[in-house]
């Protein structure tokens, strides 16, 4: 299993960060993760979204997948593959989710968190494991940079 953690103080309130979040298509501009999207769907406190995921230091693509990012207002955004029967390979393949929490901390920003952790199938563990646990923490904290940056910009 590959698990990365990384925490950031940014300007801006939980909610505005968290918001930034659920918008997968503005968060994508940023996160390097997230390869082309072929649609969005936002119903309440769930968004899904269909993409190309790109894994870093990883050749080729990666077969499509729809994820679902479900929102606790003003705490996290908890993200996982839709279920069965979408993304059967995927959930093949390997085992996936991510958070991103925040709380408010001092005058007017937030502490937030950003978790990442894939369990492969062990026909492919081997190969790529050890790829993304070199590639993958240097790629999730720029990824924070990235939204520190557009949110304190804003």
């Amino acid at each position: 299993m590959v698990r990365v953690i990384v925490e950031e103080v940014i300007r801006c309130t939980p909610e505005e960060f968290l918001e930034f979040v659920m918008d997968a298509e503005r968060y994508a501009e940023i996160d390097d993760k997230i390869g082309p999207i072929d649609w969005v769907r936002r119903t309440g406190d769930l968004t899904e979204f269909r993409f190309r995921p790109v894994l870093p230091g990883v050749p080729g693509p990666a077969p499509k997948l729809v994820s679902q990012m479900r929102l606790t207002p003003g705490r996290r955004v908890d993200v996982q593959y839709a279920p069965l029967p979408r993304n059967r390979l995927n959930h093949r393949l390997s085992r996936f989710s991510a958070s991103f929490e925040a709380e408010a901390a001092a005058d007017g920003t937030s502490k937030v968190t950003r978790m990442i952790s894939i369990d492969f199938a062990p026909f492919v563990r081997w190969l790529l494991e050890p790829v993304l646990r070199r590639r993958l923490p240097a790629d999730v904290e720029k990824e924070v940079r990235g939204a520190k940056e557009r949110l304190e910009s804003a």
